[in-house]
């Protein structure tokens, strides 16, 4: 039984960074998280990776509030181009406009992606005790290995497949819209 994109051999999985609550650090001479550099070396480097290849691709490091509909289009074909190469693609995203580059991607790709493409973020950032980056992170990286092409957000045990989805700022947590 195959399930997912098992294989045999090394697990090549394309990661594109571009900022977010996930890698925001704290500046104290302003006094403010702001997104200067990126921390996901970090996390990943905490985790236990055994034959996965993970292929960093920086492509911006924005907030997400400040993406303009140009950076999810930049977001989107980078994505696309990485699914045609690679067995799958873990995008690192702000969680305030993830839902648009998601279907952003989809709108591009229609479903023509050749592996599957998961967006993951936090709601709290990386440096925070209390944070949601190293758990996103590592069940995000675990999904794109199991699913099927798609486009697909991973964060608090949940995977929900685009299109359709988006933030519930209420709850803090990505819903299927209704």
């Amino acid at each position: 039984m195959t399930i997912g994109n098992e294989h045999s051999g090394v697990l090549d999985i394309a990661v594109l960074t571009t900022g977010g609550t996930i890698e925001k650090t704290y500046d104290a001479h302003q006094g403010k998280l702001q997104n200067a550099i990126s921390v996901l070396d970090h996390i990943i480097d905490e985790l236990v990776l055994e034959e996965i290849t993970l292929h960093r691709q920086p492509l911006m490091s924005k907030d997400s509030l400040e993406m303009t509909p140009e950076d999810h289009v930049r977001i989107a074909e980078a994505a696309i181009e990485a699914s045609t190469r690679r067995d799958g693609v873990l995008i690192i995203h702000g969680t305030d406009r993830l839902a648009e580059t998601g279907e952003a991607i989809c709108s591009l790709a229609g479903s023509a992606v050749s592996s599957p493409i998961v967006l993951t973020g936090a709601m709290r950032p990386w440096v925070l005790r209390d944070t949601d980056a190293h758990q996103n992170v590592t069940e995000a990286i675990l999904a794109v290995q199991l699913l099927a092409p798609g486009v697909y957000v991973c964060m608090h045990s949940r995977v929900l497949r685009f299109p359709g989805v988006i933030k519930d700022r209420k709850r803090l947590r990505f819903v299927r819209a209704d």
